[in-house]
């Protein structure tokens, strides 16, 4: 059960900021990490996926955020929401446990 990942122009933003800085290529591991599990199995238990109740979608959808690193200083989440199509994750942000 694998689904397709849709980026949001931050999400893309941020991913790109990782991908350019070659200080940060430990996080972009981690961070590229989850979104494989994301996109094979959004509950898998490594992701450690619960809501986030501060923010809805665009549609009022529930926010998800899952852990990329853990035990770490700013540790980096990915917040993210099922949709907009059925087998579909929108991620909206790649950043820094708020």
């Amino acid at each position: 059960m694998s689904f397709t990942l849709l980026f949001t122009k931050q999400a893309d933003i941020d991913l790109t900021e990782l991908e350019n800085n070659p200080h940060l290529s430990k996080r972009l591991k981690a961070v590229k990490k989850t979104l494989a599990f994301l996109e094979m199995n959004p509950r898998h238990p490594g992701l450690n996926t619960h809501k986030y109740h501060s923010l809805t979608g665009p549609r009022g959808e529930e926010i998800f955020e899952a852990y990329a690193e853990t035990n770490t200083p700013a540790a980096y989440r990915i917040f993210w929401y099922y949709g907009p199509d059925k087998r579909e994750i929108t991620i909206i942000a790649i950043t820094s446990h708020p």
